[in-house]
């Protein structure tokens, strides 16, 4: 099977971001997953949200596991620095990459197989220690490249396309990611561009750790009556907490909105996620255990709660937590990394 390549000539009239990079520039190759894949349309997101906040594609490093959802950096950011980690252990390669260069945008890009199976422990440990990344998963529920077996992140009672019935309770990457301290969780829907667009944005942006949730239909194995991760289902069961605006704090910003209507939340950077409240009883994306009980009990109802669901505007670092110096480990010499003799009987003395 052959694909097409694209064309590497650029219309000159087409409109140039900040740094000067048009939307082409940000993307990758051609995909070669099934025609209506989610993750397609979730590449399409970041491509629309790195633009949008003028990043210099060589200032994105971005990693993956196994599987359809690990695939897609190489659809989006071809000028990035990328790399595609053995199954479930993209969480430790990217953490060992973010402390020798924190200089970099870290962006780690897995599926509910790679992130809810084989890499549950990796997944926990990158949340519980704070690492500043954007982590998304593309979570359609099923293990695509071997035929649509369940994944740990079906819901109990979900029918497979053959019509069996899945047994087995779901692990919740949302709730897991609250439970151990993320500091920016969402989850969003491949179907809604308008909302995952800034939710990806405020991700990358974020001083933390940030982590997405995106439900993303698998449409050769999972988009059918029965399932709880098809097109249609979410459509019919979501319930969005909040509307989403991304709003740079590099231009004041002045609002007249009645009390209770918008929260701005301003990130550690300076930057600010512009709240609109759907509900009368207005949803606080600050209060963690708050969301995950608002979570819990949508869940109960049988709906798919999407959007910010929690938000730590102060939020710091695993670098802040040990303490490393401004400069990235991987540019420091021999004389910043062996001080000597002296500074070693030092240490050792401290430590007898």
């Amino acid at each position: 099977m052959t694909y097409l390549a694209k064309p590497r000539l650029h219309h000159p009239t087409l409109a140039t971001n900040k740094v000067g990079y048009t939307r082409r520039d940000y993307e990758g190759k051609i995909s070669t997953l099934c025609a209506g894949c989610g993750h397609d349309s979730i590449s399409a997101a970041i491509i629309e949200a790195c633009w949008e906040l003028d990043i210099e594609p060589h200032r994105v490093a971005k990693l993956s596991g196994i599987g359809c959802s690990s695939k897609t950096p190489d659809y989006f950011l071809g000028a990035s620095h990328g790399f595609n980690t053995v199954h479930g252990r993209m969480p430790s390669v990217l953490t060992g990459a973010n402390l020798a260069n924190r200089d970099l945008l870290y962006l780690g890009v897995s599926g509910d197989g790679d992130s809810a199976s084989i890499g549950l422990g990796q997944f926990a440990h990158a949340m519980r220690r704070g690492v500043r990344m954007a982590y998304i998963v593309e979570n359609n529920g099923v293990y695509g490249l071997t035929k649509g077996q369940f994944s740990a992140t079906a819901d109990q009672g979900s029918k497979s396309k053959k019509g069996v019935v899945n047994t087995d309770s779901p692990v919740d990457l949302v709730a897991m990611a609250l439970q151990l301290g993320a500091s920016y969780v969402g989850r969003g829907f491949s179907g809604n561009k308008a909302q995952l667009v800034p939710l990806i944005k405020g991700a990358i942006s974020h001083g933390g750790a940030a982590f997405i949730d995106v439900i993303s239909p698998c449409v050769a194995f999972n988009n059918h009556p029965g399932s709880t991760k098809s097109y249609d289902y979410v459509r019919e069961h979501n319930e969005a907490v909040s509307r989403i605006d991304f709003i740079s704090g590099r231009e004041e910003i002045a609002i007249d909105i009645e009390p209770g209507e918008v929260m701005d939340v301003r990130q550690h950077d300076g930057t600010l996620l512009r709240l609109r409240s759907l509900h009368p009883d207005y949803y606080d994306p600050g209060d963690r255990h708050a969301a995950m009980a608002y979570m819990q009990r949508h869940h109960e109802m049988g709906e798919v709660v999407t959007g910010l669901l929690y938000v730590d505007p102060l939020a710091t670092d695993l670098h802040t937590a040990l303490n490393t110096c401004d400069r990235p480990l991987n540019a420091l010499g021999p004389a910043e990394l062996c001080p000597g003799a002296q500074a070693l009987e030092r240490l050792n003395a401290s430590l007898r």
